[in-house]
């Protein structure tokens, strides 16, 4: 076993809780509060210390992991304890936009405390592994102090001094996460309808998304480039092919929302002058249509 740390965890639903163990099962002394006391009970029964108070939670600790629905869940909680923020690093890990990040950041200081923006790449049951990671910035030396603790979770990725910089990473992670995994559940629906199972098209939809490193990889130095040539396919091909799905999908009596919207952001970018070009310049397309 390592150094033994003190911790005190703010927010005990699933991923606060999986973090809270962790800490436990490191031989660490941990403090704990959410405002359901009750969700601490198992936690308690295991060596945790229950804090009466949001207050009491801060001023056990120097280091306080806030794992919460959103930034403004933060306020809610720790505006009515501001006495006990001086000295305190907060390590954010609850999701918000990068600009939330940033005040917060702004927020800690003006009470004295320290803030590192935490973005979890991991679901609750991977908390404790060194194979999954947390994207963290703000302060370096903070991180660095503070590295082993945090790393009890998951292994950190310092992303740099700019607040927002661990949350926009995050955000552009989930924003890969939540279209691919909605597209596969679409792609379910639409076989479904045709007496195709899940299990079936596992195969097929794994060789699929397992495929999709080797096209990140190709196209990256082009993008950051800004080539956009159509050696391997071309936005008019997208559109004829994104074509044919949506009318698979009304044969079979799914809804088409998800299809009919790539379908018009193909349509976009071929109107902008890129039909025989790849579909990366819709990077340029998305852009002008910020």
């Amino acid at each position: 076993m390592g150094t033994q740390f003190s911790v005190t965890v703010i927010g005990l639903g699933p991923m606060g809780q999986a973090m809270a163990s962790a800490y436990l099962a490191a031989g660490h002394r941990v403090t704990v509060w959410n405002r359901t006391a009750s969700r601490a009970d198992d936690l308690v029964a295991r060596g945790a210390v229950r804090a009466d108070s949001a207050e009491q939670a801060l001023a056990a600790n120097e280091l306080v992991i806030l794992s919460l629905t959103d930034y403004a869940a933060m306020y809610a909680i720790l505006e009515t304890a501001t006495a006990a923020l001086p000295g305190r690093v907060l390590v954010n890990l609850s999701s918000d936009t990068p600009e939330r990040a940033r005040e917060a950041a702004k927020w800690a200081a003006a009470h004295g405390a320290q803030h590192l923006t935490g973005g979890v790449g991991s679901p609750p049951n991977r908390i404790g592994g060194s194979d999954v990671y947390t994207y963290y910035s703000g302060p370096k030396d903070v991180f660095e102090q503070h590295k082993e603790t945090l790393e009890v979770l998951t292994r950190g990725d310092y992303k740099g001094e700019d607040p927002g910089l661990g949350a926009l990473y995050y955000q552009l992670q989930m924003d890969m996460f939540w279209t691919g995994l909605t597209s596969w559940l679409h792609a379910v629906a639409v076989a479904r309808a045709n007496g195709v199972t899940a299990e079936e098209l596992l195969p097929y939809a794994t060789d699929v998304m397992g495929g999709m490193p080797d096209f990140f990889a190709h196209y990256t130095p082009r993008v950051d480039a800004g080539e956009n040539g159509g050696e391997l396919e071309r936005l008019s091909m997208g559109v004829a092919s994104i074509d044919h799905v949506l009318h698979t999908t009304r044969d079979a009596g799914v809804d088409p929302v998800l299809p009919a919207a790539v379908l018009e952001i193909f349509r976009r970018g071929a109107a902008a002058g890129h039909a025989e070009d790849s579909l990366t310049s819709l990077v340029e397309v998305f852009t002008g249509n910020a």
